[in-house]
């Protein structure tokens, strides 16, 4: 290697260097460390390497009811992931005009997204308390009935946190969804429409399709981050609901490893969840070229 090869190659080294050593001490170590408590009875007091259990750890779970129940939490809510992306797309086909003060609602409707998540849920607290909440308040004026115990009751307080995600999401999805939309040739519609396709083909047979770029992406970020809700339960429903019926597995994973000190379980508990979020991610990608399409 000559001397100026050589200088380039540690140029490129140094510049290489500060994500690679963020990615080995935030993201490898953590990993690594994370796997081995998992093998063991770690409290995170005593000796790790003196706990050493093995599967155990993963046996248990495996017979854990309550962590199948929270599992099934979490997929329920994942409910959620189809209606914001439906409602997504058509808010974002209605604000995909020229009309007067479209920036402005714009706005509005991603400002939940940039608002503290923790601000919010307990602003949605206050919405679907069951004594004075605004939204009993709306249907009793509305019906004369009494609402529902939505943040006690162990149906309803899944439909409330599926509106409450639902709505905190939207913008982002929206913002997205426009930008797909607005990435479509206006030729394509102009041509359609000689050949006689009205709205709801043009938006069947072109909107959809084009868009679906964006559909993948949402739904894999979507699918990631609804196996780790935790924030929205902690916040609004502290003790994980009426016989846990709230509670999702992140919930669950933290109130083993920090509420009852067994880290180990937890390590274990986050290693299967990793597990179900890859086969999960590696299904989607694998199903892409069947319904993604691209602009060409």
């Amino acid at each position: 290697m000559s001397k100026a090869a050589f200088k380039e190659h540690c140029w490129g080294l140094a510049f290489v260097s500060p994500p690679f050593i963020g990615f080995c001490v935030f993201m490898a170590f953590p990993i690594v460390f994370a796997f081995v408590a998992s093998l063991t009875k770690w409290n995170g007091m005593n000796n790790m390497m003196d706990n050493f259990v093995g599967l155990e750890n993963y046996i248990k779970l495996l017979g854990d009811e309550k962590f199948w129940k929270v599992l099934l939490n979490t997929v329920i809510y994942m409910i959620g992931i189809p209606i914001g992306m439906i409602l997504a797309l058509i808010i974002a086909v209605g604000m995909n005009r020229k009309i007067k003060g479209i920036k402005v609602l714009r706005t509005l409707y991603y400002v939940p997204v940039v608002s503290s998540l923790v601000a919010v849920a307990i602003l949605w607290m206050w919405v679907f308390n069951y004594d004075y909440g605004l939204l009993n308040s709306i249907i009793e004026a509305i019906t004369g009935n009494h609402g529902p115990n939505w943040l006690g009751d162990e149906v309803w307080v899944k439909v409330s946190m599926i509106i409450f995600m639902v709505w905190k999401g939207l913008g982002g999805s929206i913002i997205l969804y426009l930008a797909g939309l607005q990435s479509i040739p206006r030729d394509y519609y102009e041509a359609a429409k000689i050949d006689g396709a009205n709205g709801l083909k043009l938006f069947r047979y072109i909107t959809m399709p084009l868009v679906s770029p964006v559909t993948f992406y949402l739904l894999i970020t979507g699918l990631i981050g609804g196996f780790q809700v935790f924030v929205e339960v902690l916040v609004m429903v502290p003790n994980g609901g009426l016989n846990y019926s709230a509670a999702t597995v992140v919930f669950y994973l933290y109130d083993k490893a920090f509420g009852n000190n067994q880290m180990g379980y937890g390590s274990a508990m986050a290693f299967i969840l990793a597990i179900f979020i890859f086969i999960i991610t590696a299904i989607n990608f694998k199903a892409q070229d069947k319904w993604v399409k691209t602009i060409e």
